[in-house]
């Protein structure tokens, strides 16, 4: 079956279900596209072939005796190498952490092992997620050109056929970017709607956990396998009950209302490809039957000034140990930042987070005035960046073309609210372009309803990059 790997998440359950082909052929498949891509494109911080290899049999053996544990079971995924994985080596991208062999799976590897997912390795990340330093990961589309945040191993993964899934973490628009920038679907969900626990943080108020896939559908599975609260071990984490996503996924848009904030999202910096390709995908909603209303979002302008305080000092708290004992094990660029978060004052702290809820209460003004289920805008204002143009001193164009693609995303974190990439096309140039919805709170099922009509209705999603050697 040469297209094997091209398989969604859904259409491979139905087929292990069937016993029209096992994990272990998945799964092989996988660790084999793997090898080949990784000279490539470099998404992998670590292979976990032989436990894969145990897991996929162990998934054969339960399916064939009819112990289906639900769709991700038996289908090969990855998983940031933030994720803690018992008895494997979790580095998050750094020196600092070398040799550590957590003795415990992050609750969002339990899950996905207790779902029968097979991981097959753990994908890499900036260091410690702080987007600083420039990881040896590369555009799936453009090696040339910068691949997304800090989850851009499992972007490009998902990409490239490497893994059907993979998870991610977004603190300002980490799973995000590198789904609009690699042409995959990414899901930054609710605050508190998946598990932390053994998940190498930034900011506690912030943080997210998620899925990066191929399809809309997909994203919905693996939300439902891995939301909800891993018993009373993380605070941060909300006891709400997990509802099943695909249920409505085929309702249709008919009454359904989406909102464009021109203003803060549309603006002069954003790319004419970007915003062609935009503006294609919300009259296309619109001849779904969507409802699409013009809107103004009062106190969105904050939204950056409001996020850096407390992601800068929250960041640095964590650290502050390690880096007293072990700076010289940082990258410079991370380390300047660390450094950077401890001059930030309790003042500036405590005004920061006075702000957010400012921002917070105009986008719920917004949602409620207009009655809508979801915000639509650019995921970035532009497709991507040469790798060179983040290889630049801090105060350089590197870091401000950076700043372009946090005033897009950094929002959702901010607010805490649901939100999704969905591919809406490609630049001239062959450079993916993706669309976000912004949802309310726990509002991830209508989210998936909006993007699921709009991929039923275009081929984006199934356009995949060709593999050029490196």
């Amino acid at each position: 079956m040469t297209d094997i790997l091209w398989l969604s998440i859904a259409e491979a359950s139905d087929l292990l279900r069937s016993g029209d082909i096992s994990s272990t052929e998945l799964t092989r498949a996988t660790l084999e596209r793997i090898e080949a891509s990784e000279p490539a494109v470099h998404a992998y911080a670590g292979v976990m072939a032989e436990s894969a290899t145990r897991d996929a049999q162990r998934a054969d053996v339960e399916l064939a005796a009819g112990g289906s544990r639900g769709p991700l079971h038996g289908i090969p995924v990855g998983v940031k190498d933030l994720c803690f994985t018992a008895g494997f080596p979790t580095s998050a991208g750094s020196r600092v952490l070398e040799g550590f062999v957590p003795s415990y799976d992050a609750a969002v590897v339990g899950k996905l092992r207790g779902a029968g997912a097979v991981i097959v390795g753990k994908t890499v990340t900036h260091e410690f997620a702080y987007g600083q330093d420039v990881p040896p990961t590369r555009n799936a589309w453009d090696h040339a050109c910068y691949p997304g945040g800090s989850s851009a191993g499992s972007g490009v993964a998902v990409a490239v056929g490497s893994a059907f899934g993979a998870i991610g973490t977004d603190t300002g628009g980490s799973i995000r970017a590198p789904a609009a920038v690699n042409g995959v679907v990414g899901l930054k969900p609710t605050y508190g709607r998946v598990s932390r626990k053994g998940v190498f943080p930034m900011s506690p108020t912030l943080d997210t956990v998620g899925p990066l896939t191929r399809t809309v559908q997909d994203c919905a599975l693996m939300l439902a396998a891995i939301a909800g609260r891993d018993g009373a071990s993380d605070v941060w984490a909300l006891d709400e009950p997990v509802p099943d996503y695909v249920a409505s996924l085929s309702a249709g848009l008919e009454g359904v209302s989406v909102g464009i904030e021109r203003d803060y999202f549309f603006y002069d910096a954003v790319a004419e490809e970007v915003r062609s390709a935009v503006e294609a995908a919300i009259a296309t909603l619109a001849s779904l039957g969507a409802n699409i209303v013009e809107i103004t979002i009062d106190g969105l302008e904050l939204s950056v000034a409001a996020g850096m305080p407390v992601l800068l000092a929250d960041t640095s708290e964590w650290h502050q140990r390690l880096l007293r004992r072990q700076s010289s094990d940082y990258v410079r660029e991370t380390r300047v930042m660390l450094e950077l978060g401890e001059l930030v004052s309790a003042t500036a702290y405590v005004r920061a987070q006075r702000v957010r809820a400012t921002v917070q209460q105009g986008l719920r003004d917004a949602f409620d005035r207009h009655g809508l289920d979801a915000v639509l805008a650019p995921t970035l204002p532009l497709t991507t960046m040469p790798v060179e143009a983040l290889s630049v001193d801090l105060t350089g164009d590197g870091q401000t073309a950076l700043s372009t693609f946090i005033h897009h995303c950094f929002i959702a974190n901010v607010v805490g609210v649901p939100a999704l990439s969905v591919p809406v096309g490609f630049s001239p140039a062959g450079l993916p372009i993706g669309m976000q919805l912004f949802g309310r709170p726990f509002g991830e099922a209508a989210l998936f309803r909006i993007g699921h009509a709009y991929q039923g209705a275009t081929d984006w999603h199934n356009r995949h990059p060709a593999l050029v050697p490196s």
